[in-house]
């Protein structure tokens, strides 16, 4: 995804398209989901033949699909970001504090992927401002849902929440069951004080 100038950064033009054949969709996916899952592992520099065999297709698909490592870094993070608006609009039948950290916690997972690709595609601010504008219209709602609710503090803003949780995701944990119980405690000091 990039914008050219003249462009609406609310509206940018996207470099990588998902094929239109199912069967071309499934290779695409899957090689979204070897990519998300080696970037977080092995960093921007995750092997693209390692991430076509994870994928179950060869390199000349890889390549068909995202023509530069550029591409593959940019689709990767435009569908974590896709991914946290989807979450965020499927959590309306949930209590207004249990959405919020569903959704904060599924924001972690995002944020991994940031740190993993984010000196990659830096050079593209203009999609990085959409990505931010997407995600604060996804999940500001979700917070102010839950102040509205009594659940979450009053006091502070979605910003203050984002630079929370971006602290926990950017810290090297030894274990992800360390890192979910510094995210609870942090989440605890967002939650409405009973």
């Amino acid at each position: 995804m990039a914008v050219t100038e003249g462009e609406s950064p609310a509206e940018p033009r996207v470099t990588v398209r998902r094929p239109q054949r199912a069967d071309a969709r499934r290779n695409f996916d899957a090689l979204l989901d070897a990519a998300r899952e080696l970037f977080a592992t092995d960093g921007a520099n995750a092997s693209l033949e390692g991430i076509a065999r994870r994928a179950g297709v060869n390199i000349a698909t890889l390549y068909r699909n995202f023509p530069t490592r550029a591409h593959l870094f940019e689709a990767v993070y435009l569908d974590e970001v896709e991914a946290l608006a989807r979450i965020a609009a499927e959590l309306d039948d949930r209590s207004p504090w249990d959405a919020l950290v569903t959704w904060l916690r599924r924001f972690v997972g995002y944020a991994t992927t940031k740190k993993a690709v984010y000196d990659a595609i830096a050079h593209n601010e203009a999609m990085f401002v959409t990505c931010r504008d997407i995600i604060h219209a996804a999940g500001r709602p979700l917070l102010e849902r839950a102040q509205h609710a009594g659940e979450a503090r009053g006091d502070v803003s979605f910003d203050d929440v984002l630079f929370l949780v971006n602290g926990v995701s950017g810290a090297n944990f030894v274990q992800d069951a360390q890192r979910d119980r510094v995210l609870t405690m942090a989440l605890d000091g967002i939650k409405a004080q009973t």
